[in-house]
Protein backbone atom coordinates (compact mmCIF):
# COMPACT_ATOMS: atom_id res chain seq x y z
CA UNK A 1 0.00 0.00 0.00
CA UNK A 2 1.27 3.60 -0.84
CA UNK A 3 0.56 6.11 2.28
CA UNK A 4 -0.85 9.17 0.83
CA UNK A 5 -1.20 12.54 3.26
CA UNK A 6 -4.27 13.21 4.52
CA UNK A 7 -4.86 16.97 5.68
CA UNK A 8 -8.20 19.12 7.24
CA UNK A 9 -9.37 22.27 5.51
CA UNK A 10 -7.06 24.43 7.77
CA UNK A 11 -3.86 22.42 5.82
CA UNK A 12 -3.43 20.52 9.35
CA UNK A 13 -2.30 16.97 9.09
CA UNK A 14 -4.74 14.37 10.04
CA UNK A 15 -2.87 11.49 8.98
CA UNK A 16 -2.37 9.26 6.04
CA UNK A 17 -4.47 7.34 3.61
CA UNK A 18 -3.77 4.19 2.37
CA UNK A 19 -4.02 4.13 -0.87
CA UNK A 20 -3.47 0.98 -3.49
CA UNK A 21 -0.09 -0.19 -4.68
CA UNK A 22 -1.75 -1.28 -8.04
CA UNK A 23 -2.88 2.83 -8.59
CA UNK A 24 -0.45 4.36 -6.85
CA UNK A 25 2.86 2.57 -7.39
CA UNK A 26 3.34 2.11 -10.91
CA UNK A 27 6.57 2.53 -12.23
CA UNK A 28 7.31 5.41 -14.68
CA UNK A 29 6.41 4.07 -18.37
CA UNK A 30 6.84 6.54 -20.10
CA UNK A 31 5.88 5.64 -23.84
CA UNK A 32 2.14 4.78 -22.74
CA UNK A 33 1.47 8.26 -21.21
CA UNK A 34 3.27 9.38 -24.83
CA UNK A 35 0.49 7.65 -26.58
CA UNK A 36 -2.19 8.36 -24.13
CA UNK A 37 -2.31 11.95 -24.47
CA UNK A 38 -1.38 11.95 -28.10
CA UNK A 39 -5.12 9.36 -28.10
CA UNK A 40 -6.64 12.01 -25.65
CA UNK A 41 -5.39 15.47 -27.81
CA UNK A 42 -6.21 13.53 -30.94
CA UNK A 43 -9.83 12.59 -30.00
CA UNK A 44 -10.18 16.45 -28.68
CA UNK A 45 -9.28 17.72 -32.14
CA UNK A 46 -12.59 18.94 -34.65
CA UNK A 47 -11.41 18.34 -37.33
CA UNK A 48 -13.72 20.21 -39.58
CA UNK A 49 -11.26 22.37 -41.83
CA UNK A 50 -11.04 22.37 -45.31
CA UNK A 51 -10.08 23.72 -48.82
CA UNK A 52 -11.23 22.95 -52.36
CA UNK A 53 -9.92 21.42 -55.02
CA UNK A 54 -9.80 22.91 -58.31
CA UNK A 55 -12.92 21.07 -59.04
CA UNK A 56 -14.68 22.62 -56.02
CA UNK A 57 -13.60 26.29 -56.65
CA UNK A 58 -16.29 27.95 -59.01
CA UNK A 59 -15.37 29.28 -62.50
CA UNK A 60 -13.03 27.49 -64.79
CA UNK A 61 -14.64 25.76 -67.53
CA UNK A 62 -13.08 27.96 -70.82
CA UNK A 63 -9.40 27.45 -71.84
CA UNK A 64 -8.10 31.25 -70.94
CA UNK A 65 -6.44 31.84 -74.26
CA UNK A 66 -5.61 29.50 -77.20
CA UNK A 67 -2.64 27.39 -76.67
CA UNK A 68 -0.42 28.58 -79.11
CA UNK A 69 0.38 31.84 -80.54
CA UNK A 70 0.03 34.34 -77.93
CA UNK A 71 3.55 34.15 -75.64
CA UNK A 72 2.20 33.36 -73.06
CA UNK A 73 2.23 29.81 -70.76
CA UNK A 74 -0.24 27.18 -71.88
CA UNK A 75 -2.82 27.63 -69.58
CA UNK A 76 -6.33 25.36 -69.43
CA UNK A 77 -8.36 26.58 -66.31
CA UNK A 78 -8.13 29.91 -64.47
CA UNK A 79 -9.17 27.61 -61.44
CA UNK A 80 -5.86 25.98 -61.55
CA UNK A 81 -3.76 25.63 -58.78
CA UNK A 82 -1.13 28.42 -60.32
CA UNK A 83 -3.91 30.74 -60.14
CA UNK A 84 -5.20 33.35 -57.60
CA UNK A 85 -8.55 32.03 -56.48
CA UNK A 86 -7.39 28.63 -57.82
CA UNK A 87 -7.96 25.05 -56.17
CA UNK A 88 -5.82 23.73 -53.43
CA UNK A 89 -3.51 20.70 -54.34
CA UNK A 90 -3.86 18.12 -51.42
CA UNK A 91 -5.26 20.16 -49.08
CA UNK A 92 -7.03 19.69 -45.56
CA UNK A 93 -10.29 18.08 -45.75
CA UNK A 94 -12.34 17.53 -43.17
CA UNK A 95 -11.54 14.07 -41.14
CA UNK A 96 -11.42 12.02 -37.58
CA UNK A 97 -7.72 12.49 -35.81
CA UNK A 98 -9.25 10.28 -33.02
CA UNK A 99 -7.76 6.24 -33.16
CA UNK A 100 -8.13 3.46 -31.13
CA UNK A 101 -6.33 2.55 -27.53
CA UNK A 102 -6.88 0.32 -25.98
CA UNK A 103 -8.44 0.64 -22.35
CA UNK A 104 -5.60 -1.40 -20.54
CA UNK A 105 -3.64 1.08 -22.23
CA UNK A 106 -5.43 3.95 -21.37
CA UNK A 107 -6.16 2.86 -17.60
CA UNK A 108 -2.17 2.13 -17.24
CA UNK A 109 -1.26 5.43 -18.35
CA UNK A 110 -3.22 7.22 -15.73
CA UNK A 111 -1.80 4.86 -12.63
CA UNK A 112 1.61 5.73 -14.27
CA UNK A 113 0.93 9.57 -14.06
CA UNK A 114 -0.77 8.89 -10.65
CA UNK A 115 1.82 7.09 -9.50
CA UNK A 116 4.66 9.76 -10.28
CA UNK A 117 2.48 12.39 -8.71
CA UNK A 118 2.71 10.98 -5.51
CA UNK A 119 6.41 9.53 -5.59
CA UNK A 120 6.92 13.64 -6.08
CA UNK A 121 4.99 14.44 -2.81
CA UNK A 122 2.46 16.52 -5.38
CA UNK A 123 -0.78 14.60 -3.85
CA UNK A 124 -2.81 15.39 -0.87
CA UNK A 125 -6.15 14.32 0.15
CA UNK A 126 -8.83 15.79 2.11
CA UNK A 127 -12.17 14.57 3.64
CA UNK A 128 -14.22 16.63 1.78
CA UNK A 129 -14.04 19.63 -0.22
CA UNK A 130 -16.14 21.64 2.37
CA UNK A 131 -16.81 25.90 2.37
CA UNK A 132 -19.26 28.27 4.96
CA UNK A 133 -20.35 29.64 1.68
CA UNK A 134 -19.93 30.14 -2.29
CA UNK A 135 -17.29 32.44 -2.25
CA UNK A 136 -14.09 32.57 -4.05
CA UNK A 137 -11.95 33.76 -1.41
CA UNK A 138 -12.75 30.81 0.73
CA UNK A 139 -11.68 28.73 -1.62
CA UNK A 140 -8.56 30.44 -2.38
CA UNK A 141 -8.04 30.59 1.33
CA UNK A 142 -8.53 26.66 1.25
CA UNK A 143 -6.08 26.16 -0.86
CA UNK A 144 -3.49 28.73 0.50
CA UNK A 145 -3.77 26.91 3.77
CA UNK A 146 -3.43 23.62 2.24
CA UNK A 147 -0.49 24.27 0.72
CA UNK A 148 -0.58 23.83 -2.73
CA UNK A 149 -0.38 26.30 -5.43
CA UNK A 150 -0.09 26.72 -9.51
CA UNK A 151 -2.21 24.27 -11.38
CA UNK A 152 -4.40 22.16 -9.10
CA UNK A 153 -6.36 19.84 -10.24
CA UNK A 154 -9.18 19.15 -7.72
CA UNK A 155 -10.42 15.85 -7.59
CA UNK A 156 -13.95 15.21 -6.35
CA UNK A 157 -16.46 12.24 -5.69
CA UNK A 158 -19.67 13.90 -6.72
CA UNK A 159 -21.18 17.15 -7.86
CA UNK A 160 -20.41 20.03 -5.13
CA UNK A 161 -22.08 23.08 -6.79
CA UNK A 162 -21.52 25.07 -4.19
CA UNK A 163 -17.34 24.57 -3.89
CA UNK A 164 -17.38 24.36 -7.09
CA UNK A 165 -19.27 27.99 -7.79
CA UNK A 166 -16.36 29.16 -5.34
CA UNK A 167 -13.29 27.73 -7.06
CA UNK A 168 -14.00 27.61 -10.43
CA UNK A 169 -12.73 31.04 -11.47
CA UNK A 170 -9.65 30.75 -9.64
CA UNK A 171 -6.53 31.34 -12.02
CA UNK A 172 -4.26 27.60 -12.60
CA UNK A 173 -7.40 25.78 -10.80
CA UNK A 174 -8.79 22.62 -13.30
CA UNK A 175 -12.23 20.69 -11.39
CA UNK A 176 -12.88 17.37 -12.14
CA UNK A 177 -14.71 14.45 -10.70
CA UNK A 178 -13.06 11.24 -10.08
CA UNK A 179 -14.67 9.10 -13.15
CA UNK A 180 -13.87 12.35 -15.29
CA UNK A 181 -10.18 11.89 -14.33
CA UNK A 182 -7.84 12.25 -18.05
CA UNK A 183 -4.13 12.40 -18.93
CA UNK A 184 -3.85 15.41 -19.81
CA UNK A 185 -5.36 17.21 -16.67
CA UNK A 186 -3.26 15.31 -14.69
CA UNK A 187 -0.18 15.81 -16.79
CA UNK A 188 -1.13 19.59 -16.77
CA UNK A 189 -1.25 19.53 -13.13
CA UNK A 190 1.54 20.50 -10.67
CA UNK A 191 -0.51 19.21 -7.74
CA UNK A 192 -3.49 16.81 -7.11
CA UNK A 193 -5.71 17.50 -4.46
CA UNK A 194 -8.34 15.02 -4.08
CA UNK A 195 -11.11 13.85 -1.77
CA UNK A 196 -10.90 11.00 0.15
CA UNK A 197 -13.71 9.31 -1.44
CA UNK A 198 -12.36 10.23 -4.20
CA UNK A 199 -9.27 8.28 -3.79
CA UNK A 200 -11.37 5.41 -3.10
CA UNK A 201 -13.28 5.78 -6.78
CA UNK A 202 -9.90 5.94 -8.61
CA UNK A 203 -9.04 2.73 -7.31
CA UNK A 204 -12.36 0.95 -8.00
CA UNK A 205 -12.24 2.43 -11.62
CA UNK A 206 -8.73 1.69 -12.38
CA UNK A 207 -8.14 -1.33 -11.00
Amino acid sequence: MIDLPLCDLSGKSAGKVSASNEVFGQKLNEPVVQTALVWYLASTRRGTHGSKTKAEVSGGGKKPWKQKGTGRARAGSNRSPLWRKGGVVFGPKPRDYGFALPKKARKLALKVALSDKAKEGKVKVVDEFKLSGPKTKLAVKLLLDLGVSGKILLVMDKDNEQFERAARNIRGVKITRSRELNIFDLLNAEWLLAEKKAIASLEEALA
